[in-house]
């Protein structure tokens, strides 16, 4: 087998089912069917994964343009071992609800957080005025 240095070593896993995890966190799963010198991807049949807890659910999205700088993490997935998860695939509106009261939760929670250390004299810069320069 020989070397292709940078993405042209993603060739040979073109048209194979990949799962992509984004910058922002989201979970893409679908085949690959193009790739670039910057590591755009283009996916067919995607479906957006999203876990909460041992639950999941797939929404579906279609053909998805992803943006290589947005790429975390890009594996092929086992095709065979696909089905042999120990997660319970529920519907989309029931984890859409679990994701919004997890995020209510952690928000909570860091409110709580925030609070103590004000309480302490201490303060954590808000993450949205961190990119700011």
């Amino acid at each position: 087998m020989n070397y292709m240095p940078g993405t042209a070593s993603l060739i040979q896993d073109i048209d194979k089912k990949h799962l992509v995890l984004l910058r922002d966190g989201r979970t893409l799963i679908g085949y690959l069917r193009s790739i670039d010198q910057f590591a755009n991807l283009v996916l067919h049949q995607t479906v957006e994964r999203i876990h909460v807890g041992k639950k999941y659910g797939d929404i579906p999205r279609g053909i998805f343009v992803v943006r290589g700088e947005n790429v975390v993490l890009l594996g092929e997935i086992d095709l065979e071992k696909e089905s042999d998860t120990p997660l319970q695939q529920v519907s989309i509106e029931e984890i859409l609800e679990e994701q919004r009261v997890e995020q209510q939760a952690k928000q909570e929670s860091e409110k709580l957080k925030v609070q103590a250390l004000k309480e302490r004299g201490l303060s954590i810069p808000r993450a949205d005025t961190l990119d700011e320069y």
